[in-house]
């Protein structure tokens, strides 16, 4: 599996700049609201389903938020236990 290690030292490429943590592993033009968001609402959760079998989530309202890093495996069973509505109040 292709997962983010912190310690992993960082090669840059000489004409850029190295990547600085697991948001580098996400391309920018990838990451996706919620429908239920809607157009006028930055205040959203987004996903970023990566070509190397890992999924980004981050908050979109924090400029620089933090990234949390799943495995397509680990996402999968998120969103079948939202679907069962296993986080339902």
């Amino acid at each position: 599996m292709d997962a983010y290690d912190p310690h992993e030292q960082q090669h840059a490429h000489p004409t850029h700049a190295p990547a600085a943590g697991p948001a580098a592993r996400f391309p920018g033009h990838a990451w996706r609201k919620p429908s239920a968001c809607g157009p006028n609402s930055g205040n959203c959760v987004e996903v970023n389903l990566a070509e190397h079998g890992l999924v980004g989530v981050r908050d979109s309202k924090i400029g620089s938020s933090p990234v949390l890093v799943f495995d397509r495996g680990e996402w999968a069973s998120f969103v079948e236990a939202v679907r069962r509505g296993e986080f339902d109040g």
